[in-house]
């Protein structure tokens, strides 16, 4: 016999639902409160609430109107719901069977609340018990939305179309996998495709929705039907409802970006049905969608030369989407001076910090003391997910986009990136469709088309610059005066532009910088202590933008530039002073030693440590001002030292601290771990302090702090990788400037770093991080072997089957290999005839490896350490000596001048073969003419 609810329970349950969500009355909700947390404790008391939120009519025992029975009914959905979600997999077999028997009737409720509610606990279920835990939901669904036999209210085929996209959203992955040898995709995609014939406007739109979900990843169930799709959305392209005319522009842009060759031959027709739509000023969601096939189409290198033809249409659609709305417009009247005003904490964004790439930066052939960085964020797909589950956003920006409409998506910022895509394709194309636009506004007595303009002419910068140079001596200053604007939006989009500019004024000949350069830069300064905070940040965030571009033509300006910065830092509430932070650091980074004047420590340094001393250890406004120290501090160098003991101090406790807090979140699952980022952005921080200092006061430094390598020793070993990555940069800053401080703990910190060459847990992790972590413990390995030379005997088995293994392992990256090549020719060094025995294994990797890196000290060390091999076991070359002497008639002859001694050693090298090679002429024939005579000029044979 089917389950029946006890008609007393069923009475109490009601009454305690409605009463504990009387807001009125505090005492009445509480005991209602504690009532339910008692019938959790029945076994059926998910039996009740489905039986309660999917029964429209009050029960005869429950004396209640109708409106506080729909509150009971919302409350015991949302009960149900939570349930599912905490308990599905424990649940009786029997609760199961009941609730799914149960919920699809709340799908067919005449509100479109309770619909939605039972919506929302059919995913929860298709989601805990994964799709074969239901496996006739998607056909019952399909069957209600469906209406076959004509029985099911349009309310209910709404509802049951609504769970269906819900179910779609959730369980993306999980429908288009094999189940018995089938894929429930499959089935389904055909159905919903079906679906977009219904009748019902609410039905065909959220098919199409559903359908958008699988489209990107174009599995088997699409690319079958993508004919009968593509089809379809020209059948509904000119459907009466907004929302379906979104979800097929939408549709337009996936297949374009999956199938670009079914697009192609409609090119002509969608342009003008994506133009019609992007033109719809009552949707701006609709427009939006619209606007996003040209930024889909533009950015693919398959499609884009086909829009050519159409970008006098294009184009003007683009430029006119970029004015502000009328609600934009109202919202920027409003805006007023209100830099005396304190940001809400709301608006304060918190900056990621940056961990130190790879030391030995190959490529380029730069050294360790360059700071560089890779984004401490970083995206994962969810490929993880198992059958059922669904993976939680958590995105800050989408957050903030509700409580900031500046910071939302939207159709200007659409039109804008495809205007900015488009013109680096096309270029003077789209130049000459954009310049009547501009001619006609740049001028415009209404601000919103002149701000419009000025945004046109920035996001076209760099596609158009060179069609745009002409016109830039007439521009330039009219953007200048712009900058006085009495609306801050059109100073604010002003200053992005200059910016965008600015490469070109700082590159001209002395005469043009003075005429152009300096205005803009001036013009830019000044805006950065503008009296309304947004034109601050937008400055800031230019002339930023500037520095990159000027790059060292700024050394000449570092007075007036931080005289400006110094003011900021006074001016400044806690948001702006992110962007202030960059601008400090880019400067740093870009003038290097200019920085050097004691009248610019004087200025800039007291400025940092007010910050300094105001930012709490536990703030993660102390990421960016770290990390903008360790630039300044590589910048001043010695000039650093009187601030150098107290930050040196603070980030070691910071490090202290945060090693402490985490190993407390191991221990009490309640403790919330503390941010990474405050460990990689203190250690890094502290490689720039042991840098910049003479070795005297570093070592001293170091010296004077008792747990200094037990804490760093701890970073090596850290869970995170950017620890651990920056962890290794500060272990070999250490060994090049304070090796005697190293010395002693080298027992417990070689044992850490022979661990960390494990390439197998970074291949397991699929992390890039992972390798940049090994890449620096290869670098700090050559750098103590430099040092430590027969002191390094206890290692070298474990470290030869290490760097072995890296050498030889095709899937670690290049520069990995590089720096393992590094790490073993400096090994060499001292420790040559303990490697000379295994020379013809290691030989022909260790070269390979090493012809990619550019003539730098550290290929140079390897190299003679190579050589020392070689001396030890010259016949172990017997089949790759060609290939070294091939290697070496490439050398950088003014690395010889820096090391005499690489040169001797290899002189030393072709004597020993001139001994052992009968006609070593003819075995230099072997190398092709240019090397040969190369070879011959360089060693004087």
């Amino acid at each position: 016999m089917a389950w029946q609810p006890e008609e007393d329970t069923l009475r109490q349950l009601v009454q305690c639902l409605k009463d504990s969500l009387s807001g009125q009355n505090p005492s009445v909700q509480k005991n209602a409160e504690i009532m339910l947390k008692t019938a959790r404790t029945s076994p059926d008391i998910d039996k009740y609430l489905a039986h309660v939120c999917t029964n429209s009519q009050p029960p005869s025992v429950v004396d209640m109107d109708a409106s506080y029975y729909f509150q009971a009914r919302a409350a015991a959905a949302i009960m149900l719901k939570n349930d599912v979600k905490t308990a599905y997999k424990t649940m009786p077999d029997t609760t199961k069977e009941y609730i799914r028997s149960t919920i699809l009737v709340g799908l067919q409720d005449s509100t479109s609340q309770m619909r939605a509610y039972a919506g929302n606990v059919i995913t929860e279920i298709v989601r805990q018990g994964g799709i074969m835990g239901w496996p006739q939901v998607l056909s019952e669904l399909i069957g209600m939305v469906g209406n076959a036999a004509g029985n099911v209210s349009t309310q209910a085929q709404e509802g049951g179309m609504g769970a269906l996209l819900k179910i779609c959203e959730d369980n993306r992955k999980a429908l288009d996998k094999q189940y018995q040898g089938q894929r429930p995709l499959g089935f389904l995609f055909p159905k919903l495709l079906e679906l977009t014939t219904s009748p019902l406007a609410r039905v065909r739109a959220d098919a199409l929705a559903a359908m958008n979900i699988f489209i990107p990843e174009n599995p088997d169930a699409v690319a079958s039907n993508l004919d009968a799709l593509l089809q379809q959305l020209f059948n509904l392209a000119s459907d009466p409802s907004d929302q379906v005319r979104k979800h097929v522009c939408r549709a337009f842009v996936h297949i374009a970006d999956i199938a670009p060759e079914k697009i192609v031959p409609h090119m002509e027709g969608l342009v003008e049905y994506i133009l019609t739509q992007q033109r719809s000023p009552d949707n701006p969601e609709l427009a939006l969608d619209a606007a996003e096939f040209w930024l889909c189409v533009s950015e693919d290198e398959n499609m884009r030369d086909h829009l050519g033809p159409y970008l006098p249409k294009i184009v003007p659609v683009l430029l006119a989407s970029m004015v502000l709305g009328e609600d934009e417009i109202l919202r920027e009247e409003g805006e007023e001076e209100d830099y005396e005003l304190d940001d809400r904490q709301e608006d304060i964004r918190p900056a990621f910090a940056t961990a130190k790439a790879g030391r030995l930066t190959t490529a380029n052939g730069e050294g360790s003391t360059a700071v560089n960085g890779t984004s401490a964020a970083a995206n994962a797909e969810d490929d993880h997910l198992s059958d059922g589950e669904i993976d939680e956003f958590d995105d800050d920006d989408d957050e903030d986009a509700f409580d900031d409409p500046e910071a939302a998506w939207n159709l200007r910022k659409c039109s804008a990136a495809a205007l900015d895509v488009l013109a680096s394709v096309f270029h003077e194309a789209v130049f000459q469709a954009t310049l009547p636009y501009l001619t006609d506004n740049l001028s415009h007595a209404e601000w919103p088309n002149r701000e419009a303009a000025v945004l046109a002419l920035g996001a076209i910068a760099d596609g158009c610059m060179s069609v745009v140079e002409p016109h830039l001596p007439t521009l330039t200053p009219y953007l200048i005066t712009l900058l006085q604007d009495p609306k801050p939006v059109v100073r604010r989009i002003t200053c992005w532009s200059l910016g965008r500019y600015s490469g070109w004024a700082a590159h001209l000949d002395e005469a043009g910088k003075q005429k152009f350069f300096l205005p803009v830069m001036d013009g830019i300064l000044q805006k950065m202590l503008d009296n309304n905070k947004k034109v601050q940040e937008a400055a800031a965030s230019a002339f930023a933008h500037l520095e990159e571009k000027a790059g060292t033509e700024l050394r000449q300006y570092c007075r007036p530039i931080i005289s400006q910065f110094v003011q900021c830092f006074a001016k400044y509430k806690d948001r702006n002073m992110y962007i202030l932070y960059d601008c400090v650091q880019t400067l740093a980074e870009h003038v290097g030693p200019a920085l050097r004047h004691n009248d610019l420590v004087s200025m800039l340094m007291p400025a940092l440590l007010t910050r300094w001393n105001k930012v709490s250890d536990q703030s993660k406004e102390m990421f960016p001002l770290l990390e903008c120290l360790s630039y300044v501090t590589i910048s001043l160098g010695d000039l650093f030292s009187p601030y150098a003991a107290g930050i040196f101090a603070r980030s070691v406790n910071i490090v202290h601290r945060n090693l402490e807090e985490g190993v407390m979140a191991v221990q009490n699952p309640g403790f919330e771990s503390p941010d990474k980022d405050f460990l990689v952005t203190s250690v890094d921080l502290l490689s720039a302090i042991i840098q910049a200092l003479p070795r005297a006061e570093g070592s001293q430094l170091v010296g004077s702090t008792s747990s200094f390598f037990q804490l760093l020793a701890l970073c090596m070993k850290h869970e995170d990788n950017e620890v651990r990555q920056s962890a290794y940069a500060l272990l070999g800053d250490c060994s090049i400037y304070v090796f005697e401080q190293v010395q002693p703990c080298l027992p417990d910190i070689m044992e850490i770093l022979i661990e960390q060459l494990d390439v197998e847990r970074a291949h397991l992790g699929h992390d890039d991080i992972a390798y940049a972590v090994i890449n620096n413990a290869c670098w700090s390995i050559g750098e103590i072997a430099m040092r430590h030379e027969e002191g390094m005997q206890p290692y070298l088995d474990k470290l030869l089957q290490r760097i072995g293994t890296i050498l030889f392992d095709d899937k670690v990256p290049d520069s990995l290999r590089e720096n393992a090549a590094i790490a073993l020719g400096r090994i060499g060094l001292s420790n040559a005839q303990y490697l000379s025995v295994h020379l013809a294994q290691l030989a022909p990797a260790f070269l390979r490896a090493i012809q990619k890196i550019a003539w730098t000290d550290e290929k140079g060390h390897a190299l003679a350490g190579f050589m020392q091999i070689i001396l030890a076991n010259p016949g172990a070359m017997e089949q790759c000596l060609l290939q070294f002497f091939s290697e070496m008639s490439c050398a950088d002859k003014n690395l010889f001048v820096t090391a005499p001694q690489l040169q001797g050693k290899f002189e030393e090298v072709i004597q020993k073969y001139k001994t052992m090679i009968p006609n070593f002429d003819a075995f230099l024939g072997g190398l092709p003419q240019d090397q040969q005579a190369q070879f011959r000029q360089l060693y004087k044979f």
